[in-house]
């Protein structure tokens, strides 16, 4: 074996990578390969510091749940190091090459993955005012995991990052300048990394490379978000200061008259508090229908309930917009791509979503969407002038592969 064969062998022995996404009372996390995707095992520790803890663990030998109280994070963290190691694979059998951080926001600053150290938890930490529901906690699961993995480095991929590549004249809103100067009010997009992999995984598919591509993605779950990616660079994207703007979603409104709230504090008495938590957690499919559960609008409307029908016309008409405002920003389209559980999965949402718009090259095979799959696919019909996919997202394999990239960097 020469030098150079060893090195691509320890590289590739080296691209395991512990993904952690800490949520405020959850911490979610995936041994990864950055080379393959394969998650070896995975797991949720959930109801952290409630009465009685749930830790749910997927090893080689299939899946295992206990029930347990779960003080704190470390907990949960060493929770699932001993997982591994009861039910497999061992971490102590692989060559970690980092711990990868889901953050939320990493506001203006972050436009990449980035290394951890004191400097990034302070800077991250100044962004909580941002994301007060989503930073805490992923700060939370830095600091376990840093002293739980002291010799591995520690790497943050922001959920923002992805878009950090919008031009001015698309993240910022029409305001006095002051706010954005002086308090960060500006469009910064989410789920930056779906649509990191997406894209490129889109690109895959047709057999070009990234910077060749024009797409629209659309990741449709319960957060909705939609983005205009030229050459592999978000341009444009749905979401905006907080992941309340665009889509309609399964709790979240989307885009609303701004001067709604103002109305209803002087008409119902309402407070800015109520409204914000109104218009976040009891809108959307739910606010219309009172389920937030795709799956469920859809039974729904099938048994003839006209309010899961209307929710059912306003969330399409709302990602058809979407998709005609985004191939004006573009010029030409290459692709349009669903992705997340509504997106890979309902055949209704994505022919519904993009009727109509046959004189713009986008078409849906009618067999072809029907076809029940989880692999990324074509449902355009061959002739196409722009091809429609559905492409799975993958946001754990995501972050591993720029923890990898990242780390052998330096």
């Amino acid at each position: 074996m020469t030098d150079r064969d060893s090195g691509r062998a320890a590289d590739e022995a080296m691209d395991h990578v512990l993904v952690v996404n800490a949520g405020s009372s959850s911490l979610k996390y995936s041994l990864v390969d950055a080379g393959t995707g394969e998650a070896t095992g995975s797991g949720l520790v959930e109801r952290i510091g409630e009465s009685q803890g749930r830790h749910v663990h997927r090893g080689p030998d299939g899946e295992t749940e206990t029930s347990a109280k779960v003080p704190t994070h470390e907990d949960a963290l060493r929770a699932a190091i001993e997982a591994f190691e009861a039910h497999g694979p061992s971490l102590d059998d692989v060559e970690l090459a980092a711990v990868g951080h889901r953050v939320v926001h990493g506001g203006a600053t972050f436009g990449a993955p980035a290394l951890i150290d004191d400097d990034l938890v302070a800077a991250v930490t100044d962004l909580v005012p941002l994301a007060p529901l989503h930073n805490p906690a992923n700060l939370e699961g830095i600091r376990v995991a840093r002293r739980l993995f002291p010799d591995l480095p520690q790497v943050a991929v922001f959920d923002t990052a992805f878009h950090q590549t919008l031009p001015p004249h698309a993240y910022t809103y029409a305001v006095p300048s002051s706010w954005s100067e002086e308090h960060g009010i500006r469009r910064y997009g989410f789920h930056g990394t779906s649509h990191a992999f997406v894209s490129q995984e889109a690109a895959r598919l047709l057999g070009r490379d990234p910077a060749d591509v024009n797409a629209i993605v659309l990741h449709l779950g319960n957060g909705c978000s939609a983005s205009a990616v030229r050459g592999g660079e978000s341009v444009e994207t749905s979401m905006g200061l907080t992941p309340l703007e665009g889509l309609v979603m399964g709790t979240r409104s989307g885009d609303v008259d701004p001067a709604i709230p103002a109305y209803l504090m002087r008409e119902l008495d309402l407070s800015m508090d109520d409204i914000d938590e109104a218009l976040n957690k009891s809108s959307g499919l739910k606010g219309l229908t009172g389920e937030n559960d795709f799956r469920e609008v859809s039974r729904m409307r099938a048994d003839g309930d006209e309010r899961a029908a209307l929710a059912f016309d306003v969330y399409c008409h709302r990602i058809r917009k979407y998709v005609g405002a985004y191939y004006a920003v573009l010029g030409t389209v290459d692709a349009v791509v669903f992705t997340a559980g509504v997106g890979e999965n309902s055949a209704e949402v994505r022919a519904a979503a993009l009727s109509g718009l046959q004189r713009l090259g986008i078409s849906v095979d009618e067999d072809r969407n029907a076809e029940k799959s989880k692999k990324a696919r074509h449902i355009s019909p061959d002739d196409g002038d722009v091809a429609v996919l559905v492409v799975p997202t993958n946001e754990e394999w995501q972050i591993a592969r720029e923890s990898v990239s990242l780390v052998r960097s330096r």
